[in-house]
């Protein structure tokens, strides 16, 4: 989430190609399923959530021994997470824009970056928008802001991450309608008109906008023009409708974390078990789990309601909380929000055991500062302990930044896990690219006839 700290496009929809070490696979292969079969694909991302942070949630919720709804995925592989520089090469450490642009179009791209190519800054086509154009059913679910990067890396394509809203956009003279582009990330949402979009993000939908068609309105009053209905809490989110799009606004900017606790500091504090409530979160405020679940049945209904029912649907969930809080050194905010996360999965996974032909992947973005180390060590940086489900005592450490300063994202490689169709597609390690292909090929997905690839970063 956080960085290292129906409209047609203005562009032609061009051949998709996933990227491995060796080399760009052709975008054809994306059509190696049936067209007419059901295909649908629930993608959840951990924001923020390597190795570590999975085994800090598990010792601490179920214990060393216990397992998470993550852990039963029985395919299992990794992702290396580096993103590039303006000129093709590795940066080792990605943030969420290039992390989540590599799998919403196969291309990596800088740091920064939204869905638009590294070196010539052109948009990349995204699979949100190749299953929409498909007729497929598509939805996007987060706790952050519906304009943060990774769940704009689906809906939009913007040179900065940073260019959420019309009057955020210093950063992308570019992308302004004025110059030709297609505006900020919330109105190149709401133009491509996702049928489920939930998060937080209010505080950008009161935007007034600036240039084109809709100048003058608001981004709100131009998504309510557009059809959308809007829904700011959990009862309302329960009553909508499958017949229109639905906007789902929860907080002014990120939706609060569901834990809280003492920070980690220098020197560690006295051992301590998380609580599980925050009080600077709304009554109303729906949890993942609920947002998930709204998202695939409205997602389910609107699919059977289109013309050619059964083509399925994609939906992306995103756990950006837990970069969110690791970031600020919380571990019991992270931990809540992992443990939240996993949740959202066995929510998924329940629904593809009921419904079939349904392929379901885990994973993350990019690793995160958090460090699991001996009791009695004494960390250089920020510290906790936190009392484990056994009722044993775990020592956390964040020494990834200044011990006053934000904590970074690490290069490690992450876990990618997967049930269902082209499942064991997963296994092995792979660039983060190659989900694209896979989750491609799962929805059945054809490229556009005759289209040209964008130049890119082909083979790295």
């Amino acid at each position: 989430m956080s960085a290292v700290r129906g409209t047609r496009r203005p562009w032609v929809v061009v051949a998709s190609v996933a990227l491995l070490f060796t080399g760009s696979v052709p975008a054809a292969s994306l059509s190696s399923a049936p067209a007419a079969a059901p295909r649908n694909v629930i993608l959840l991302i951990g924001d923020g959530m390597g190795d570590s942070e999975i085994t800090m949630a598990r010792d601490h919720s179920v214990g060393a021994e216990g397992r998470l709804a993550m852990d039963e995925l029985p395919a299992t592989g990794a992702y290396v997470t580096s993103s590039v520089d303006g000129r093709g090469r590795p940066d080792y450490v990605t943030d969420s824009a290039a992390g989540a642009t590599s799998w919403a179009t196969g291309h990596k791209t800088v740091n920064g970056r939204v869905s638009k190519t590294h070196d010539t800054n052109r948009p990349l086509p995204t699979l949100l928008e190749l299953a929409k154009r498909q007729g497929l059913a598509t939805g996007s679910v987060t706790t952050a802001s519906v304009a943060d990067a990774t769940p704009a890396a689906l809906t939009s394509h913007v040179t900065d991450r940073s260019c959420k809203g019309p009057a955020d956009m210093a950063s992308c003279p570019a992308d302004l309608r004025a110059a030709g582009g297609a505006g900020s990330v919330v109105e190149q949402a709401v133009a491509l008109r996702p049928d489920v979009l939930l998060g937080g993000g209010a505080d950008l939908f009161a935007q007034q906008v600036t240039d084109g068609p809709d100048r003058g309105r608001t981004v709100l009053e131009q998504a309510r023009a557009r059809g959308y209905q809007v829904v700011r809490d959990r009862a309302e989110l329960g009553a909508a409708a499958p017949d229109r799009p639905v906007l789902g606004l929860f907080a002014p900017d990120n939706v609060p974390a569901e834990w809280t606790g003492r920070p980690a500091v220098a020197g560690g504090t006295p051992a301590q078990r998380c609580t599980k409530s925050n009080p600077a979160r709304p009554a109303g405020t729906p949890t993942l789990v609920e947002e998930t679940r709204a998202a695939l049945k409205l997602l389910t209904a609107r699919n059977e309601r289109q013309k050619d029912r059964g083509k399925g649907f994609f939906l992306q969930v995103e756990g950006a909380g837990i970069d969110d809080r690791a970031h600020d050194a919380d571990p019991c905010g992270q931990v809540g929000e992992t443990v939240a996360f996993d949740r959202a999965v066995r929510v998924a996974l329940d629904y593809a055991a009921e419904h079939g032909n349904t392929l379901v992947v885990v994973t993350a973005d990019h690793g995160h500062a958090s460090q699991i180390v001996p009791v009695d060590a004494r960390p250089a940086g920020r510290s906790t302990t936190l009392v484990t489900d056994e009722g044993g005592q775990m020592q956390v450490a964040y020494g990834s930044g200044a011990v006053d300063d934000v904590q970074e994202h690490t290069g490690t490689q992450v876990r990618v896990a997967a049930r269902g169709p082209r499942a064991e597609e997963v296994r092995g390690v792979h660039a983060n690219t190659a989900l694209f292909g896979t989750l491609g090929r799962a929805l059945g997905l054809r490229p556009s006839i005759g289209a040209t690839p964008p130049p890119g970063d082909a083979g790295r």
